[in-house]
């Protein structure tokens, strides 16, 4: 049987244990040096770099996120054996794990990690999809002749990496398409390696609940459990045109993954979908001069990313959630795309103001959608705003100050609301 050592990456013919190190951090399948598709997962990855960052935090709880009316962003595995939970309200959290410590996110880190990380992988495949900072597949199909070993010894080499020179761990799913690498990659963390091969796939899925399937939320589920659909056999007992009319496109991607088949390429070049900014408040607010400064702000982070990617958008979306959770949406399509603040700013401040009476609010965000290339941004002159081209030409100018001297030498005053 196909056995690989994690520890010192030897490969040999089964057994518990490395014959060469003796570690029992051994994987073995019989397919295991015959798959190629891979997903990766860093293990709890934010509060992984702040724990790295700062020892002492090494056997404590740690939560990310932002005071006690945020949401959880991550937490550590010590603060999820407590229950805690990604996207969890904060107050939640904090009443099955009082002693937590409370960090605030610091994305600059979290993305130099991420790079440190990528990098690593492009030595490994020019195939790879990321999904977040934290995850990404790969693709490292023919890849065995170039680096002399199959693609399990590299994953394996690749994790190794990040624990020696990053100081960080990952998961590993291995297996024949995305979604059972991204499937398999769960089934073992932290600092896991799982493998599901071609041969075992309708034995594996058969008795897993359609809730394992990415992307199936809370919405659909209950949907299928009104079908009487909980399991991968529930799904495999209705044909394909059946599930089809009931689930419309839903439904044939479902029959497939009931298979185990899914025909997605990994892709090095998926398009960013949206871009977005949003806040939770510490408490709720209906007060207009902060709501103001919070809008201007998230247009500016939108604006800014925007034209750090070189993209710019057709549609600005508002976002809001009253204190029972509930949501609120609005959108406006552009006459022409834009990844300027000032647009951004002024599209969603008209769309919140018929809004602001409904408040207070928990959470306000903004964003842009339907993206397309820069070259296409902002080209038509507003007649009926004849103010906005002298606005345009000074973000413009700000922009170039704020890239050689720093984002704080220019400020706007409803920014420092």
């Amino acid at each position: 049987m196909p056995s690989l050592c994690r520890s010192c990456l030897t490969t040999f013919d089964g057994g518990a244990r490395c014959p060469a190190c003796r570690s029992p951090r051994v994987t073995t399948h019989p397919e295991l040096f015959d798959l190629s598709i891979a997903h990766m997962d860093c293990d709890a990855f934010y509060a992984s770099v702040e724990k790295r960052d700062n020892p002492e935090l090494a056997d404590k709880p740690v939560i990310i996120g932002g005071g006690r009316r945020g949401v959880v962003s991550t937490a550590c595995y010590v603060a999820r054996i407590r229950g805690v939970r990604s996207a969890m309200p904060m107050f939640q959290a904090l009443k099955k794990c009082p002693d937590a410590v409370i960090i605030k996110p610091r994305m600059e880190e979290y993305v130099k990690a991420s790079r440190a990380i990528r990098t690593m992988m492009e030595e490994l495949t020019p195939d790879i999809e990321p999904l977040s900072l934290d995850e990404a597949f790969l693709d490292l199909t023919g890849t065995a002749r170039l680096h002399g070993h199959p693609p399990a010894v590299m994953l394996a080499r690749l994790v190794r990496r990040m624990k020696d020179e990053l100081g960080l761990t990952g998961s590993i799913g291995l297996s024949h398409n995305k979604f059972l690498a991204k499937v398999a990659s769960d089934l073992d963390k932290p600092h896991g390696f799982s493998v599901i091969g071609k041969a075992e796939t309708g034995d594996f899925l058969r008795d897993k609940p359609v809730s394992l399937i990415w992307g199936v939320g809370q919405v659909t589920r209950d949907a299928l459990e009104k079908a009487g659909i909980r399991t991968f056999a529930d799904l495999l007992r209705w044909e394909r045109q059946d599930l089809g009319a009931r689930f419309g496109s839903m439904g044939d991607r479902l029959w497939h993954l009931a298979r185990g088949q899914d025909r997605r390429r990994i892709s090095a070049h998926a398009p960013v979908k949206s871009i977005s900014n949003e806040t939770t408040f510490h408490e709720d607010t209906g007060d207009a001069d902060i709501l103001d400064g919070h809008l201007w702000r998230m247009s500016e982070k939108v604006a800014d990313r925007a034209k750090a990617k070189g993209i710019a958008g057709r549609v600005v979306t508002l976002k809001l959630k009253r204190h029972d959770f509930s949501l609120v949406t609005r959108r406006q399509a552009l006459r022409d795309p834009t990844q300027l603040a000032d647009t951004v700013y002024r599209t969603a401040r008209g769309l919140f103001d018929p809004l602001a009476k409904d408040g207070p609010w928990r959470l306000l965000g903004a964003g842009l959608s339907d993206l397309v290339p820069e070259g296409q941004a902002d080209l038509t002159p507003d007649l009926l705003d004849p103010g906005a081209r002298q606005r345009a030409e000074a973000e413009r100018a700000t922009d170039k100050i704020r890239a050689k001297f720093g984002a704080d030498a220019i400020l706007k005053g409803r920014a420092i609301r």
